[in-house]
């Protein structure tokens, strides 16, 4: 079951992708990213509410939200703060680069996971898994050469460099994400609702020294509708996610893997909808990267 709702968190995470290139087009970054947390926070509140003023229909219908120490707080607060950072560099990046070069290179996310999972939580991967990372990791190796027919160069591009720091943050988040549900044994709209407020406090104090105090920042931003979708989608992404990793068998390396499959839709549907270049080429490292997920999941 872990599995199905893995691939149920990597097809709203899709989604997600999709909408948050055509919010970020052209726009303002970080007040968009605001909105998105702001807009997912306020989708899991709702629920939060209801669990406050009608607890006995939260237990009944499995979303009651639990009393948690300072200390777990804490530890909830170090999570809101990789992910504030990872988000703030993709969402940068993803301005200024293609989709379909962006989430390549974050299918790459399964490999710092997989390394963390074998080193901190000792999962042991087969022949087929180790050749499963590293075809992807191979993958987007060859999408770094198409890249370059678009004009952008790898070694010298920021932007670059950017969405790889965000992908090893996210996979460092991937792998905490273990610790606080197992060991701490956080339900998922718990660990959601506070996670969010936790960012959006931090966003605002970046906010705060970056945007608020420049008019002419101030009006580069437009809201759109895509902005409140990538914070529902995310928030579906994440709860899946979380039941998931509920589980005590399943394997944190496995997931994230399963999460990759979420590319499928960033770059077929995405490249016809913004109308990227050379979409045929990049269904063969894309081809390379769904092959890598298929061994991963299919070789136990």
């Amino acid at each position: 079951m872990w599995m199905y709702l893995g691939l149920l968190a990597a097809l709203f995470l899709g989604l997600h992708n999709l909408c948050k290139k055509h919010a970020v087009q052209g726009n303002s970054v970080f007040p968009v990213l605001l909105g998105t947390v702001s807009s997912g926070f306020l989708f899991v509140a709702t629920f939060y509410l209801l669990s406050v003023f009608f607890p006995e229909y939260a237990v009944e219908n499995g979303y009651e939200f639990q009393e948690i120490s300072w200390q777990t707080h804490g530890f909830i607060f170090i999570k809101s703060v990789i992910m504030a950072s990872s988000w703030v560099l993709a969402y940068q990046a993803l301005k200024h680069l293609p989709i379909t070069i962006v989430t390549p290179i974050r299918s790459a996310g399964p490999f710092f996971t997989f390394i963390g999972a074998i080193i901190i939580y000792k999962e042991s991967p087969n022949l087929y898994q180790w050749i499963g990372f590293f075809l992807i990791i191979f993958s987007v190796l060859l999408y770094s050469k198409i890249g370059k027919k678009e004009g952008i160069n790898f070694k010298k591009n920021k932007w670059i460099f950017a969405i790889i720091g965000a992908t090893f943050l996210g996979a460092s988040s991937g792998l905490y994400d273990k610790f606080l549900i197992q060991n701490l044994g956080l339900n998922p709209q718990t660990l959601q609702f506070w996670f969010c407020l936790y960012t959006i406090l931090l966003l605002l104090f970046i906010l705060s020294i970056t945007w608020f105090p420049f008019a002419e920042k101030r009006k580069d931003f437009t809201f759109r509708w895509s902005i409140i979708a990538v914070g529902v989608l995310l928030q579906a992404a994440d709860y899946f996610y979380f039941k998931a990793l509920q589980d005590p068998d399943a394997l944190i390396m496995l997931l994230s893997a399963i999460k990759r499959s979420q590319i499928l839709i960033a770059v077929v549907i995405g490249g016809l909808v913004f109308k990227e270049q050379n979409k045929r080429k990049k269904l063969i490292p894309l081809a390379g990267i769904m092959l890598g997920v298929f061994l991963i999941l299919y070789s136990n």
